[in-house]
């Protein structure tokens, strides 16, 4: 993503119509970060208005004709989610473990008529909402924002280990749930 750095100097001034089409920008570019981590699109699409907020308040502390745009906005958009996962932690409820063999028979009715379906990031981004909300966490920051255990342990408040073990158990219930899709396609392709 290119921003005009014309566009984030209009912005910093309060500038409306410019603040508008920036935030038309970043929509394309940051809120498939936002879906990785929220299931519901309104979650998604607040966490993003409190992202893009936080972007045009600090817009005038950066020097923007030396800032890589894309990526600063992208670092805002993953504290912004960091944070509201703190904030949240300590207001949720008890977690049940979900029954996902037949969670997984119910959405696998949606892929019969994907005969020839791989395994692209949208399958697995499907597959990772059957994970704990904390397992499905540690895979995102490590495996698609590139945190290591120790950072991961320091955003999440958890030791080392524990985020290597969450790691290795979503690794585990991934390959459990594409073998049992896979079976469930082949199964529909027989019939």
């Amino acid at each position: 993503m290119h921003v005009d750095v014309k566009l984030l100097k209009s912005c910093a001034k309060n500038k409306r119509k410019a603040q508008k089409e920036l935030y038309e920008a970043c929509f394309q570019f940051l809120m498939p970060i936002c879906k990785r981590y929220h299931n519901n699109e309104q979650d998604a699409r607040a966490i993003y208005n409190v992202a893009f907020m936080k972007i045009i308040d600090n817009l005038n502390k950066l020097d923007l004709d030396d800032v890589h745009f894309a990526a600063w906005a992208k670092r805002v958009m993953s504290n912004t989610l960091i944070d509201e996962y703190r904030k949240n932690k300590k207001y949720k409820e008890k977690i049940h473990k979900r029954d996902t063999d037949r969670e997984l028979e119910y959405h696998s009715e949606g892929i019969k008529n994907e005969a020839e379906s791989n395994f692209g990031e949208s399958s697995i981004m499907r597959l990772l909402d059957y994970l704990k909300p904390a397992t499905k966490r540690v895979f995102m920051l490590y495996v698609i924002e590139g945190y290591n255990h120790k950072e991961i342990g320091e955003i999440m408040e958890m030791s080392d280990g524990t985020s290597k073990w969450h790691l290795s158990v979503a690794r585990k219930e991934l390959k459990a749930l594409i073998e049992k899709q896979e079976k469930t396609t082949l199964k529909t392709l027989i019939i």
